[in-house]
């Protein structure tokens, strides 16, 4: 039996227990190709085009209208519940000195313009509106999967309640290390990471004249030091006498849990913080300033070279826009883009565990090894998921058939034009 049978068979229980969890509904008691299963499937097997060519593919034959009514009667928790059970039923062992390293970060996805939607979006930079979701998922940087989402409209968006939340929802049963950018530097945030247990933390933060207090003590050059104070939420005279303190003006109408992002502490008065503060040079020449709770076993290079795997969810975002084909939605309401977020995840995780099982023929003459065609292993991998009875082992050789070079090194400038939603009339046909 093939580790692609074994990861199939997985996703197939995961959607039938997902499916099974939301009980019966007399939306569904009618008899119907269309079963719950069955709109599940199609949606993690979806690639980019119309409803009518994703329907002629998969061999069902409905209308898309059809599709679209039945989604309706589906809540998105229903693809929420087969990602994560999915996730469950498969383990992802990669780890760096015995740490799982999950980074965490924000993406917006486009949707058609609705000004009545939850998910829109006006101010002076964009007077007409838009409609986004904000989604932040914790990404496992070694074993390329995605563990777990967040997904906010963009007007209410807040990354750092996003990761408290997901940290409250998840037991981390062996050691974790959460890397994150600079957006998500706060001390609350901080406390909640050192109170969780089997987890460490590596932030990026700032290290101008707007840097934490002690950071902004420190000289700019490479150090590897301890930093040690206490949050106050009182000022008192005693608290003055004591230089070693921080005050956290906490509004009077904050409460623990409160999704406000400024001023929340969900802890008490006195709280003692302790964590390190490494500063490397980068080839640029410029410095990087980092907060993290490893051990000393950790090297400064170390810490580094973990900072620098950060950028694996930033291209994983772009495998999920545009390799996934998370850019053309199926449909037009947040809760249809929620379906197909959690579908593309689903998808996503998929492939990437199947692609870790492909055994790749390196040339005997050559100067690069080679891997596996990620965007090629999705296509197949979602053919693989629409096809009934399909061949495992099959799929396994034509993954391998398809490799790309291993260019170490290679840079590119980011392109930071803003990117719109492409409307259903002029949708790609991939």
């Amino acid at each position: 039996m093939t580790s692609a049978y074994t990861i199939n068979a997985a996703l197939n229980y995961a959607i039938r227990t997902a499916v099974a969890q939301c009980g019966k509904s007399r939306n569904f008691s009618r008899k119907s190709s269309l079963t719950r299963e069955t709109i599940i499937r199609l949606l993690v097997g979806a690639e980019g085009g119309s409803l009518d060519k994703i329907l002629h593919t998969a061999g069902i034959k409905v209308t898309a209208s059809a599709v679209s009514q039945r989604r309706a009667q589906i809540n998105p928790a229903v693809f929420r519940a087969a990602f994560t059970s999915f996730n469950s039923d498969c383990t992802d062992n990669a780890s760096f000195h015995g740490y799982r390293v999950l980074s965490v970060d924000g993406t917006t996805v486009n949707l058609p313009r609705n000004p009545a939607s939850p998910s829109f979006v006006c101010n002076d930079g964009i007077p007409k509106g838009v409609n986004q979701l904000h989604a932040t998922p914790l990404y496992d940087i070694l074993s390329r999967t995605f563990t777990d989402i967040v997904i906010q409209p963009e007007s209410k968006k807040n990354e750092i309640g996003a990761l408290i939340t997901m940290l409250q929802r998840n037991a981390f049963d062996r050691k974790t290390l959460i890397v994150a950018d600079r957006g998500f530097e706060s001390y609350n945030l901080t406390a909640h990471l050192l109170e969780k247990p089997n987890t460490d933390f590596l932030i990026r933060v700032k290290q101008s004249h707007s840097a934490m207090r002690e950071v902004a003590k420190l000289p700019m050059l490479e150090l590897d030091c301890d930093i040690l104070f206490s949050i106050c939420t009182t000022q008192k005279k005693t608290d003055k006498e004591n230089q070693n303190y921080v005050f956290l003006q906490v509004p009077k109408k904050s409460k623990p849990g409160s999704t406000t992002r400024r001023g929340r502490w969900d802890f008490g008065n006195y709280y003692p913080m302790r964590f390190r503060i490494c500063r490397f040079q980068i080839d640029s020449g410029e410095f990087e300033t980092v907060a993290t709770s490893l051990p000393r076993s950790f090297s400064l290079e170390d810490i580094k070279t973990l900072y620098h795997l950060r950028w694996g969810i930033e291209t994983s975002f772009r495998d999920l826009k545009y390799t996934l084909g998370l850019v053309n939605l199926h449909g037009k309401s947040d809760s249809f883009a929620e379906q197909e977020i959690y579908s593309s995840l689903t998808a996503f995780n998929f492939a990437s565990r199947v692609c870790r099982e492909v055994v790749v023929r390196q040339p005997t003459e050559g100067i690069y090894a080679y891997k596996v065609n990620f965007k090629m292993a999705v296509a197949l991998c979602k053919e693989y998921i629409r096809t009934p009875k399909a061949d495992s082992d099959k799929l396994m050789e034509n993954i391998a058939r398809y490799t790309v070079p291993i260019r170490p090194g290679r840079q590119d400038q980011r392109d930071l034009r803003v990117k719109g939603f492409p409307g259903f009339v002029y949708r790609v046909a991939a």
